[in-house]
């Protein structure tokens, strides 16, 4: 018997119903009830819509599973919990709904399992002593993959949602992102290692899963083991405690891509830097990739022996920079459009001048908007969104003003800040001027006629000259940007 799907178009505010044949207590049922699993997909694309549909139902899997009485259970398995839970209560009762209207009886679970689980793969849970001595979120699970030597590859879990599609490109982060796409896309290594840099909430973490996930794209056999530095000091101390070193170097060491998260952790542990030091050696010579991420860069590391910081930055180094006022609005549109929400361009150019200090802050205050509208019935608009927000615009505000980046701007430059509001034309002057003025505009909410008033009652097109100026140097002089960088750092605390 086959299966046979109608979708019948009705209003917009009626669901699209899908019909098929009744399944029987057959062993051909079940291949009838795994088609039915497809052909919930094909409603939930066309009731949700081809984004909605790409960002939640894609990366999902689903089992059907047939019961004595012919029901059929569908189990969908979810990468996260997040995911899980957000499925669940947006399009829960659809899903449920849609689904007995195919197989006419059934129910759906929802349930999390880790989205690499596409071959037969081996968990390893740690003990409750492990997982006190580091952290439990550090420990939910160790996945192990066939593909790994000798299935000993030991790699954490990676987020679906990081992906190069999902990643906003502007001018702070481009050279990061191009670096990594071309590590991803090839298979001989042309930077080794690749070095990415930048504070927390810039996109570090997102571009290292972006290159994990891209290389089991690209290249399936290639064997990659992805973990922050914190787990693999973990894994080198366990293996010393059971005097297990050998299989620990021969796990690591015998890849074809090693990507270690935050190394600035290993500052100070002397035996594991050792280790790390060797094994990085070991695959270079090798000509294996290796992938590396840090809040600082190579020479800044604290901690860190000087022969491993200049191995560090034997590749490629690239940071990726706060985000511009042009690069925040990008990001909002775009998780605005995963989120299947639409969001007034006054309220998304209202965050992208108020929330300057990461992006991970700036997707959870569109995150805290948008779940206050759909949970609360509320339509989006600037009011709203000052209300809800109010918490964090306070902090915002008090953080950073005007007189603090010019005092700090003139400490740097050693003017004074008087210098700040004189007519001066000289260079030593004018350029740290135009410094403070790109920073008021990067992390201040204040307009521009607002910020020329602070700067001895200058024009707004005088703002807009120093904006385009500092972003210009900041292009083509590295020791420039880094000054600027870390004044921004210092000013943002």
């Amino acid at each position: 018997m086959s299966s046979k799907a109608i979708l019948q178009q009705t209003n917009d505010l009626e669901l699209t119903s899908c019909e098929v044949a009744p399944i029987n207590d057959s062993a051909a049922s079940l291949c009838i009830a795994d088609s039915a699993w497809t052909e919930l997909r094909d409603c939930l694309r066309d009731r949700l819509g081809e984004t909605a549909y790409r960002r939640w139902i894609e990366p999902v899997a689903g089992q059907v599973t047939m019961n004595e009485s012919g029901d059929a259970h569908l189990c969908l398995s979810i990468p996260t919990r997040f995911m899980r839970d957000w499925i669940e209560a947006h399009y829960g009762d659809v899903t449920r709904m849609l689904w007995r209207q195919i197989v006419k009886q059934g129910d759906v679970e929802f349930a999390v399992v880790s989205p690499l689980v596409k071959t037969p793969i081996e968990i390893v849970r740690t003990s409750p002593v492990e997982q006190k001595m580091l952290g439990e979120e550090n420990f939910a699970s160790s996945i192990k993959f066939p593909s790994q030597v000798n299935g000993q590859g030991d790699d954490a879990p990676l987020d679906p949602r990081f992906t190069f599609e999902n990643f906003v490109v502007g001018k702070p982060n481009e050279l990061a992102y191009a670096a990594a796409r071309r590590v991803a896309d090839t298979e001989t290594p042309t930077f080794n290692p690749l070095f990415l840099y930048g504070g927390s909430g810039l996109g570090k973490t997102h571009l290292m899963h972006a290159i994990a996930w891209q290389i089991r794209r690209n290249f399936p056999n290639r064997r990659v083991i992805y973990m922050s530095a914190e787990k693999f000091m973990y894994q080198f101390v366990r293996a010393l405690r059971y005097k297990d070193t050998v299989s620990f170097k021969e796990q690591f060491r015998s890849v074809d891509v090693l990507m270690i998260d935050d190394v600035q952790f290993i500052g100070g542990k002397d035996t594991t830097q050792e280790e790390f030091f060797h094994t990085f050696n070991a695959l270079v010579d090798r000509n294996r990739q290796v992938i590396v991420s840090a809040d600082k860069s190579p020479q800044d590391l604290d901690r860190v022996e000087e022969r491993l910081r200049s191995r560090l930055g034997w590749g490629l180094v690239a940071d990726l920079h706060p985000a511009n006022y042009e690069l925040r609005l990008g990001i909002l549109q775009a998780k605005a459009a995963k989120l299947g929400c639409v969001v007034p361009d006054k309220v998304i150019e209202f965050l992208g001048h108020k929330i300057t200090s990461n992006v991970r802050e700036l997707e959870g205050a569109l995150n805290r908007i948008v779940a206050h509208s759909q949970l609360v019935g509320r339509t989006i608009s600037l009011e709203m969104t000052q209300e809800v927000l109010a918490d964090v615009l306070r902090v915002t505000e008090r953080r950073i003003t005007i007189d603090e980046i010019q005092k700090k701007v003139a400490e740097h430059f050693n003017i004074r800040v008087a210098d700040m509001h004189s007519a001066r034309r000289a260079r030593a002057v004018a350029r740290p001027r135009q410094v403070a003025m790109y920073l008021a505009k990067q992390l201040t909410p204040r307009s521009l006629p607002e910020i020329g008033r602070k700067f001895g009652g200058r024009d707004h097109t005088t703002v807009i000259h120093a904006v385009r100026k500092i972003e210009e140097l900041s292009a083509y002089d590295p020791a420039f940007r880094e000054d600027v960088d870390l004044l921004r750092r210092l000013l943002q605390g």
